[in-house]
């Protein structure tokens, strides 16, 4: 049974990093050293909608060569209303298991508040410090959707940076865009 489990996950990650969701190509060369200067440079990116803010962090796995960019855009609050991921993409470039994640992550934060968002990534943070074992809250493991399928690659300690990496992009870019909010 925990075979079949296991091969079942491995083959969401493998379908998931051959059709991502969310991604779209819009960084230069993200694999030459002048592109990222530019890109560390060069921050802020413009909103397609007027009451927003737009920023990107570029992230970079030396253990497996994986690199993205996360562009998100996150509605301003001036409505009362919550801070919003309106539209996020990535674009990047690594292994099976960074190219699902990203494309897991855009499908279950895309449309979300900020909140909501951040309550993910800290829930997905905790499954890849599992080490395998899984989360002891079934309702943060229903949570995670799809995600849950890396439970597997949380036993892996080389592979869970692949996993984490655009999480660690959205939480950069997305406290890129707060910053300039206050502004």
């Amino acid at each position: 049974m925990y075979d079949e489990l296991e091969q079942m996950y491995q083959e969401v990650i493998l379908e998931a990093s051959k059709a991502p969701h969310g991604k779209q190509s819009f960084a230069a060369d993200i694999t030459s050293a002048a592109s990222e200067q530019a890109s560390s440079a060069a921050q802020t990116v413009r909103a397609e909608h007027e009451a927003c803010v737009s920023a990107q962090s570029h992230q970079f796995n030396p253990t497996c060569g994986d690199e993205v960019t996360v562009r998100v855009e996150l509605s301003d609050g001036t409505n009362g209303e919550p801070i919003r991921i309106e539209n996020l993409i990535w674009d990047g470039q690594g292994c099976s298991i960074s190219q699902a994640s990203l494309s897991i992550m855009y499908d279950l934060v895309q449309g979300k508040t900020l909140d909501e968002a951040m309550e993910l990534s800290r829930t997905f943070k905790k499954l890849m410090e599992s080490r395998g074992a899984g989360l002891d809250d079934d309702a943060a493991e229903e949570a995670l959707d799809d995600a849950i399928v890396f439970q597997g690659v949380s036993k892996y300690p080389m592979r869970i940076k692949c996993a984490l990496l655009g999480w660690e992009g959205l939480k950069d870019s997305a406290a890129i865009a707060l910053t300039q909010m206050t502004k």
